[in-house]
């Protein structure tokens, strides 16, 4: 029978909406040091996206039920490492020698801390190796301000990465050095764009330690231990009354041109309420998938996927996280480009050269 290393290393990888966690762990997982390591996906909202973009060699991608890391997540989360050493010690599946949990943008993550460290059994085969939290460079000042969630995210890090480097100033990097400084000066700052943020090194920190952490680290976690747990109905697609989530769905859509005009569209007319925009598109005639995202009013370049992944069907779907955005008024935006002709282009150098202006484009 199979014995775990005991015990399992888990590194938490955490960062606000946008920040860029999808893309750190392709990096990644691309390295055969972690080849055996499984990855625990949590997404806020009703149509999980992220668990399509994070590329693997094996089947060791385990999407967590929708909903932010809390309340009744926080049990799913106990479950899904309690099946995990289940299925290693039965041989259904290869032994793995790290867990790798990425949280939804809008988790508090002193729930996942103490669903691992808080419970006996999970505690004897699990420990928390670090928590590595994403910022970005270009909205990460705002974020601060304005969530909660991310200042959190912040407080318990041992590794920051400060995230689009190269799409920020280099005063506005260093103010956001310092204010993450400000909040937690234990942590390593390390800048995203550099070797060592694609190196599997960077989730070994060392056993999560709350006594080399800002004071009210422990404050939190004493609270949340003290706290009953939850059995209320939990909205997967509702995480405060300003903020909620959902999902835009289609079998195709007739271009690259007419979705991302629609995404710098959406992006002009309600940037202000967007946390995030996310999605994988199914164009007509296009065999793979075409991954787009955006955060606020910026819409970023869209890229191909090699192929579907295994098991799902080729169709559009996109998450959009608002505060205070009228559901309506995107599903209606959305289906006028649904019923736009195809507007082909050869390349994106071709795609600019059409007048977008109207939609909020900018060269």
């Amino acid at each position: 029978m199979y014995q775990p290393q005991s015990p399992i290393p888990v590194s938490i990888v955490t960062g606000f909406l946008g920040a860029g966690k999808s893309t750190l762990l392709n990096r990644l997982l691309a390295d055969p040091a972690l080849a055996d390591a499984a990855v625990i996906i949590n997404e806020f909202g009703a149509v999980g996206i992220d668990h399509l973009l994070v590329e693997s060699s094996g089947d060791s991608i385990i999407e967590l039920a929708n909903g932010c890391l809390c309340c009744t997540v926080r049990g799913a989360l106990i479950d899904t490492l309690a099946e995990l050493t289940d299925r290693m010690q039965t041989g259904r599946v290869r032994p793995v020698s790290r867990v790798i949990i990425e949280t939804t943008g809008l988790a508090d993550p002193v729930p996942v801390l103490m669903a691992i460290m808080a419970h006996p059994v999970i505690a004897s085969t699990f420990s928390i190796d670090g928590v590595v939290t994403l910022v970005d460079a270009v909205a990460g000042m705002t974020t601060l301000e304005r969530h909660d969630e991310a200042v959190r995210q912040a407080a318990v890090a041992d590794r920051l990465v400060i995230t689009k480097t190269d799409l920020a100033n280099g005063e506005a990097v260093a103010a956001l050095e310092r204010a993450l400084a400000a909040i937690n000066p234990m942590a390593e700052i390390v800048d995203g764009s550099a070797p060592e943020a694609s190196r599997p090194h960077l989730l070994v920190a060392g056993l999560f330690d709350p006594a080399r952490k800002p004071r009210q680290v422990g404050d939190w976690l004493s609270a949340e231990a003290s706290r009953h747990a939850h059995h209320h109905h939990h909205d997967v697609n509702r995480h405060s009354e300003h903020i909620r989530a959902f999902s835009l769905i289609a079998a195709t859509v007739a271009s690259r041109g007419v979705i991302e005009a629609f995404l710098h569209r959406l992006a002009a007319e309600h940037g202000d309420h967007i946390l995030r925009v996310k999605g994988v598109v199914a164009l007509a005639g296009e065999p793979r998938p075409l991954v787009v995202h955006g955060v606020g009013p910026t819409v970023y370049p869209p890229r191909f996927l090699a192929k579907w992944p295994h098991g799902s069907e080729p169709q559009t779907q996109l998450v959009v996280i608002g505060a205070d955005l009228s559901e309506n008024a995107v599903r209606a935006l959305f289906e006028t480009y649904l019923d736009r002709p195809a507007i082909d282009r050869p390349d994106r150098a071709a795609l600019e050269e059409n007048p977008l202006s109207a939609f909020g484009f900018k060269r």
